[in-house]
Order: C-alpha cells, then sequence, then structure tokens
C-alpha cells in the first residue's frame, strides 16, 4: 500500500514507534506535509503533488482528525496522551468520515488499527 520503498520504510518506523508503550515522545499537530509524507514520491515542496485535488484532499483528512480529537493545529502532545485520546474518542466507523476517500481506507487496516488501540486503552 506504500508509494516507494523509503516510504513504506518510514510509515513502518512510525508505526513501531507509536506502538512502542516504553517511548513517549511530542508530537506537534499539523495540516500539513508532516514526517511521513518527507519519504512520499508525491510530495512538492509544501504540497502534496501526488494528483489534482491531493492535497486539498490530505489537508481536509487532517482537519477532519484535529476536529474529531479536539486538538489544536500547532500544539505539541505527548504520544501517550494522543493514543489515548485517539482510543477514546475514534472508533473503527468513525474513519469512513474522518478518511473519506483515502485509498487505504478500503484495506480495513484502519480500523483494525483502531480497534486494537481501543481494545489496548479502554479495558
Amino acid at each position: 500500500m506504500g508509494y516507494s520503498p523509503d516510504f513504506v520504510k518510514k510509515m513502518g518506523e512510525i508505526v513501531e514507534q507509536i506502538r512502542d508503550d516504553q517511548m513517549d515522545f511530542p508530537i506537534k499537530v499539523v495540516a500539513a506535509l508532516d514526517d511521513t509524507c518527507f519519504t512520499c514520491p508525491h510530495k512538492g515542496k509544501t504540497t502534496c503533488e501526488a494528483s489534482v485535488g491531493s492535497n486539498e484532499h490530505v489537508l481536509t483528512m487532517d482537519l477532519n482528525v484535529i476536529r474529531h480529537l479536539g486538538l489544536i493545529e500547532g500544539a505539541v502532545y505527548k504520544k501517550s496522551y494522543l493514543v489515548k485520546l485517539t482510543a477514546e474518542k475514534v472508533e473503527p466507523d468513525d474513519l469512513d468520515y474522518i478518511c473519506k476517500g483515502c485509498s487505504w481506507l478500503s484495506y480495513g487496516v484502519c480500523k483494525e488499527g483502531i480497534a486494537d488501540v481501543r481494545e489496548k486503552y479502554l479495558k
């Protein structure tokens, strides 16, 4: 599902860090290119250039997440807080709205991931 081997590697590293309960680190909330984007072959200087409208689509999903979680764009939060907040506020079917139009949504892995986070943190 990745866009390039470098993107897949970077995404894997980020997912591993997020899943590691022993690691906690600050995350800046942005509606823009982020750390994952920097290895994407579709990354332009400041925007996603995958196709016409792709940057607006990505920004919409970013803003949907920010609103759904009640976050402040530009603010910095601890990873542990964001993971717990996600478990509390996001149900798998919420992704149908939050991530509407995302090419990865049909694979089901994101919904499975949300279900796993909820099971782990809402015991």
